[in-house]
């Protein structure tokens, strides 16, 4: 298994040409995720190891390396936080998929229906704190103590955040809030939160300047609000084999996607009369499941919610790309553009 230093040395090597579109260094990232920071002897090891397996983006440790870079910093000086980044977020999703009682995850079992709820909550609450665990590894990269603690705080703050986002998630399916601002709260709170704190706490570690700091994390806040509406598009746009997020998991939740709200808001009584049936309804076997989630894709067409929807996240995503002009031209901050981009024109 390759060492920190090793995988540093080789994420400096990827740089080492700041002129290529896409730097090389996921194979490092995975590398690191992959390390054994958990005796294999351990029982605990195996369901981190099957956590992890997930083929994830690495979106958000993408985000923390090319932040770094684009304020002048090392990539191989933040590469551990980065990794930290996704320990994190893999937490989130094994909790998430307790609550939601999504027993799939990109099409492997989920970890809770693998190996049981109570170890997939022990296995969650190892990977958080190995976030901060890796944080302080950065301190082997020379990064000054003085910059890990404001890191830390930040990342710490995005973990309350996106707890406070799950649980304003509950309330707005409890309650059926239509409320297109409250929605918005949640997102901001649940999913922008972390993708704003990679990239804050990336240019923190490299020592950028504080407005080049509040740049990026507006520019991650925008991208995960745009990020996220995205994903909600997905279970009606793109393959379910290769999203990992069938449309059956939001009804079967009750969960009010944006899309589910601007059908409401567009529609008439009709359009309501199925979104109600669909959502409230006692969806009890897979042939129900499935003409409810065709009744729902005609309503959000028919309604113009799901073009709406991507109109809301380019427009997101627009307005983080402008953010960057704040920073020094450079590859990385040409690469967070792309980032944007390409995070409205995705199919999984």
């Amino acid at each position: 298994m390759m060492s920190i230093k090793a995988a540093t040395a080789q994420v400096e090597a990827d740089y080492a040409h700041p002129s290529s579109a896409v730097p090389s260094y996921e194979h490092e990232l995975r590398l690191e995720l992959t390390r054994d920071r958990i005796p294999r002897s351990d029982p605990l090891h195996s369901v981190l190891e099957h956590a992890l397996n997930v083929p994830g983006k690495l979106t958000r440790p993408t985000l923390l390396i090319e932040s770094a870079l684009a304020v002048g910093g090392a990539a191989g000086d933040v590469l551990p936080a980065a990794v930290g980044t996704e320990f994190g977020h893999v937490a989130s999703l094994i909790h998430d998929d307790i609550i939601d009682h999504d027993d799939e995850r990109r099409g492997q079992p989920a970890v809770h229906a693998r190996y049981g709820v109570d170890t997939a909550i022990v296995a969650g609450d190892a990977l958080i704190f190995q976030l901060f665990r890796c944080l302080a590894e950065c301190r082997k990269a020379g990064v000054a103590d003085d910059r890990i603690v404001t890191a830390l705080e930040i990342l710490a703050d995005c973990g309350k955040d996106l707890c406070r986002g799950q649980q304003l998630e509950t309330e707005i399916g409890r309650r059926r809030l239509r409320s297109l601002h409250v929605y918005l709260e949640m997102i901001e709170l649940k999913t922008a939160a972390l993708f704003s704190g990679a990239c804050r706490s990336g240019a923190v570690l490299a020592g950028g300047r504080e407005e080049w700091v509040r740049a990026l994390g507006t520019y991650g806040s925008g991208l995960g609000i745009a990020f996220q509406i995205w994903d909600d598009l997905l279970p009606y746009v793109g393959d379910p084999a290769a999203t990992g997020k069938p449309a059956a998991s939001d009804l079967r939740n009750r969960r009010l996607t944006l899309p589910i709200l601007l059908a409401y808001r567009n529609g008439g009584l009709s359009a309501a009369e199925v979104l109600d049936a669909a959502l409230d309804g006692e969806i009890t076997d897979d042939i129900t499941l499935e003409a409810a989630v065709r009744a729902v894709e005609d309503v959000l067409r028919t309604t113009g919610a799901i073009d709406a929807s991507a109109d809301m996240a380019r427009g997101y995503a627009a307005t983080a790309k402008q953010v960057l002009e704040v920073l020094p031209p450079s590859a990385s901050r040409d690469r967070l553009a792309g980032l944007a981009d390409r995070a409205v024109d995705r199919v999984s």
